[in-house]
């Protein structure tokens, strides 16, 4: 990561959530996985990926996908 970082320093980072197909499990009345993905536009590469909690939204999630990445560069 580290090596890859230093390639595209300076490159967009797209921050998308996601909600996993047949993630939802209608018996136990579960809700649908959705998760926040950083990923790296330039090398087509996903850099983190964090779980949303289940009574949250995407938006509470990025600060926390935004920290795991600062903590690997």
């Amino acid at each position: 990561m580290k090596s890859i970082q230093k390639i595209t320093e300076g490159e967009v980072v797209a921050i998308d959530g996601k909600t996993l197909r047949s993630s939802y499990e209608e018996s136990s009345d579960q809700s649908a996985i959705v998760m926040v993905s950083a990923w790296a536009t330039t090398n087509r590469l996903v850099l983190g990926q964090v779980k949303v909690d289940e009574k949250s939204n995407e938006i509470t999630a990025i600060p926390e996908l935004l920290v795991m990445k600062s903590a690997t560069i």
